[in-house]
């Protein structure tokens, strides 16, 4: 029987390990074996975002629990279409656990959709999941990387082609929160190099503060007691921490020069993440949703530039970012469900990538 990690949306910190009956498969569905996946602060926005976003509603589970998505590599274990054969491997969206079955939609040579009902009010960004024989953005040799950064990736490749497409908002700079984050990583290589002209600030905790600035990402980095020392120009503000009272320090120190803030995700789980900014000065704070971006751009552009686009950009990064993790291979749920509670508590070390093999 197939386990599975449920979470109690109460209280993120409280998990189980559930199995499941393995239910026969329906005509034009397959089973896939979960391989690998990574456990990264994203993961946690994802739970601390789970209700507003419907995050949780990807994975059902039992009553008052939910299944935590991650991003990772998984198997074909059985088939019923016939262009999809068992030991082809995706990658894609899957629980945390150990199988998934997908109801198929849209199959191609490049990948399908998962077309089961439940999924689909939600973004079809997270529907997708790619054939790696077709997939230009694999790499059999940076799989850990693709899943530690990856999508974490595209949403600060995003980021920075909204801005640029704002005129980064007549800004100067950018300030970006939770420097040590991987997105926030992402999101400063792909501004060096598109948008090279807006200075890159990183705010971060004393404890990573040497961390962020070894990754040479930012063009300068400060703690988050040292905001004061900001340069009061013209910028935009990119909050991955979901710190309320941070982001109201930045926003008093830069007033009128804060052009535009844009909030991302919440790695500082229980600081007001998605709640009201009371009397906050400057620009109200804007949430910035990765998926429909995503869609715009495909639209507007088609889905093989934005690939090629997206990949390019990746190449470039993880050759940036090569060294800047180590990688900590994990085996099994329980290694899952302890590296999510360390990562949500904040124990979790930013320069150690968590890879579980269920």
């Amino acid at each position: 029987m197939p386990r599975i990690v449920e979470v109690d949306r109460t209280n993120l910190g409280q998990s189980r390990i559930v199995e499941r009956d393995a239910a026969p498969l329906a005509e034009s569905e397959v089973r896939l074996r979960v391989d690998s996946f990574s456990v990264t602060a994203n993961n946690v926005t994802y739970a601390v975002a789970g209700d507003a976003f419907r995050y949780w509603d990807f994975f059902p589970a039992s009553d008052g629990y939910g299944v935590v998505p991650m991003w990772g590599h998984a198997t074909i274990a059985q088939s019923n279409h016939s262009d999809l054969a068992v030991g082809e491997r995706v990658y894609g969206y899957l629980p945390m656990g150990e199988e998934l079955v997908v109801q198929l939609a849209g199959v191609t040579p490049a990948g399908f959709s998962d077309g089961a009902a439940h999924r689909q009010p939600m973004s079809p960004f997270y529907n997708q999941y790619a054939r790696l024989a077709n997939d230009p953005e694999h790499d059999p040799a940076r799989e850990a990387e693709r899943m530690l950064f990856g999508p974490l990736f595209k949403t600060g490749f995003l980021i920075e082609s909204f801005m640029r497409g704002e005129g980064w908002f007549g800004a100067q700079q950018a300030v970006l929160t939770s420097a040590s984050s991987k997105t926030a990583m992402a999101l400063a290589s792909v501004m060096r190099a598109k948008s090279p002209g807006i200075r890159r600030i990183g705010l971060t905790s004393a404890s990573n503060a040497e961390f962020v600035r070894s990754g040479g990402f930012f063009d300068a980095v400060l703690a988050y007691d040292a905001i004061a020392d900001v340069p009061a120009q013209p910028s935009v503000s990119v909050d991955f921490a979901g710190n309320a009272p941070v982001l109201h320090t930045i926003h008093t120190h830069l007033r009128d020069a804060l052009r535009y803030s844009c909030t991302v995700g919440a790695t500082h789980v229980g600081q007001g993440f998605g709640g009201p900014q009371r009397d906050i000065p400057g620009p109200n704070p804007t949430l910035f949703f990765a998926p429909t971006h995503a869609m715009e751009a495909i639209k507007k552009v088609g889905a093989k530039a934005f690939g090629q686009d997206v990949a390019e950009s990746w190449r470039t990064f993880v050759g940036e970012a090569a060294g800047a993790l180590r990688i900590d291979e994990r085996r099994g749920l329980e290694a899952a469900r302890d590296a999510f509670a360390d990562t949500l508590g904040g124990r979790a070390d930013p320069a150690v990538g968590i890879i579980v093999k269920p």
